[in-house]
């Protein structure tokens, strides 16, 4: 199983190719001008920006669970508490 610490070391071409190979896809949502899939990979949520205007990924990160943008995932789907810091 890949760790996160392992992940982020990766270039983006590799972190697409093991998110793909390795991921599941949890959802999607729109967040200003990115569409944001959202992957579980082992015990990690990562977040994928894809910027829709220029076609591309921008960036691939480990879910903040305290963002404001967490609300959009809580209409959708049931994380686990310890996503959202409820123990």
């Amino acid at each position: 199983m890949i760790t996160w610490s392992e992940f982020k070391t990766f270039t983006l071409d590799q972190k697409v190719s093991v998110l793909f190979e390795r991921g599941t896809f949890v959802m999607a949502i729109r967040y200003y001008n990115y569409k944001i899939n959202l992957y579980l990979l082992g015990k990690d949520y990562v977040e994928v920006f894809v910027n829709h205007k220029h076609s591309s990924i921008e960036k691939i990160s480990l879910l903040d669970s305290t963002h404001s943008r967490m609300k959009f995932y809580y209409d959708q789907i049931k994380l686990p508490t310890t996503v959202i810091g409820i123990k």
